[in-house]
């Protein structure tokens, strides 16, 4: 069993950042994809970034481009997502996901494809 845990969500202004984290652990010497993924109100669960187990390959949702970045440190079995330049329309709840995987370079951004979810994390951001 792999668990995925989330951190670093809350309530922030319009212009301004937050530090996602996302821990894994049970099973260990295993190569995970992994996944930002969110959902507001009313709306499908969407990938808005993510970032092949060697890290050199990422993918980014064009709405977000250019103002989060995703990064990892395996060596701690951590996944960070940086939003910068918040809007309102980024409120919603952050998943992050972990697919296994045999590809260095996998890089995955359809729901379907991921095993392992965290619970999440709110974020809001005031206008």
């Amino acid at each position: 069993q792999v668990h995925v845990v989330e951190s670093g969500g809350g309530l922030v202004q319009a212009g301004g950042s937050l530090r996602l984290s996302c821990a894994t652990s049970g099973r260990i010497y295993s190569n995970y994809a992994m996944g930002w993924f969110r959902q507001g109100p009313g709306n499908e669960r969407e990938c808005v970034a993510a970032i092949s187990w060697g890290g050199g390959s990422t993918y980014y949702a064009n709405s977000v481009k250019g103002r989060f970045t995703i990064s990892r440190d395996n060596a701690k079995n951590q996944v960070y997502l940086q939003m910068n330049s918040l809007k309102p329309e980024d409120t919603a709840v952050y998943y992050c996901a972990a697919h296994l995987t045999a590809m260095v370079r996998q890089v995955l951004s359809s729901r379907g494809e991921y095993e392992y979810w965290g619970q999440g994390t709110q974020v809001t951001v005031s206008s």
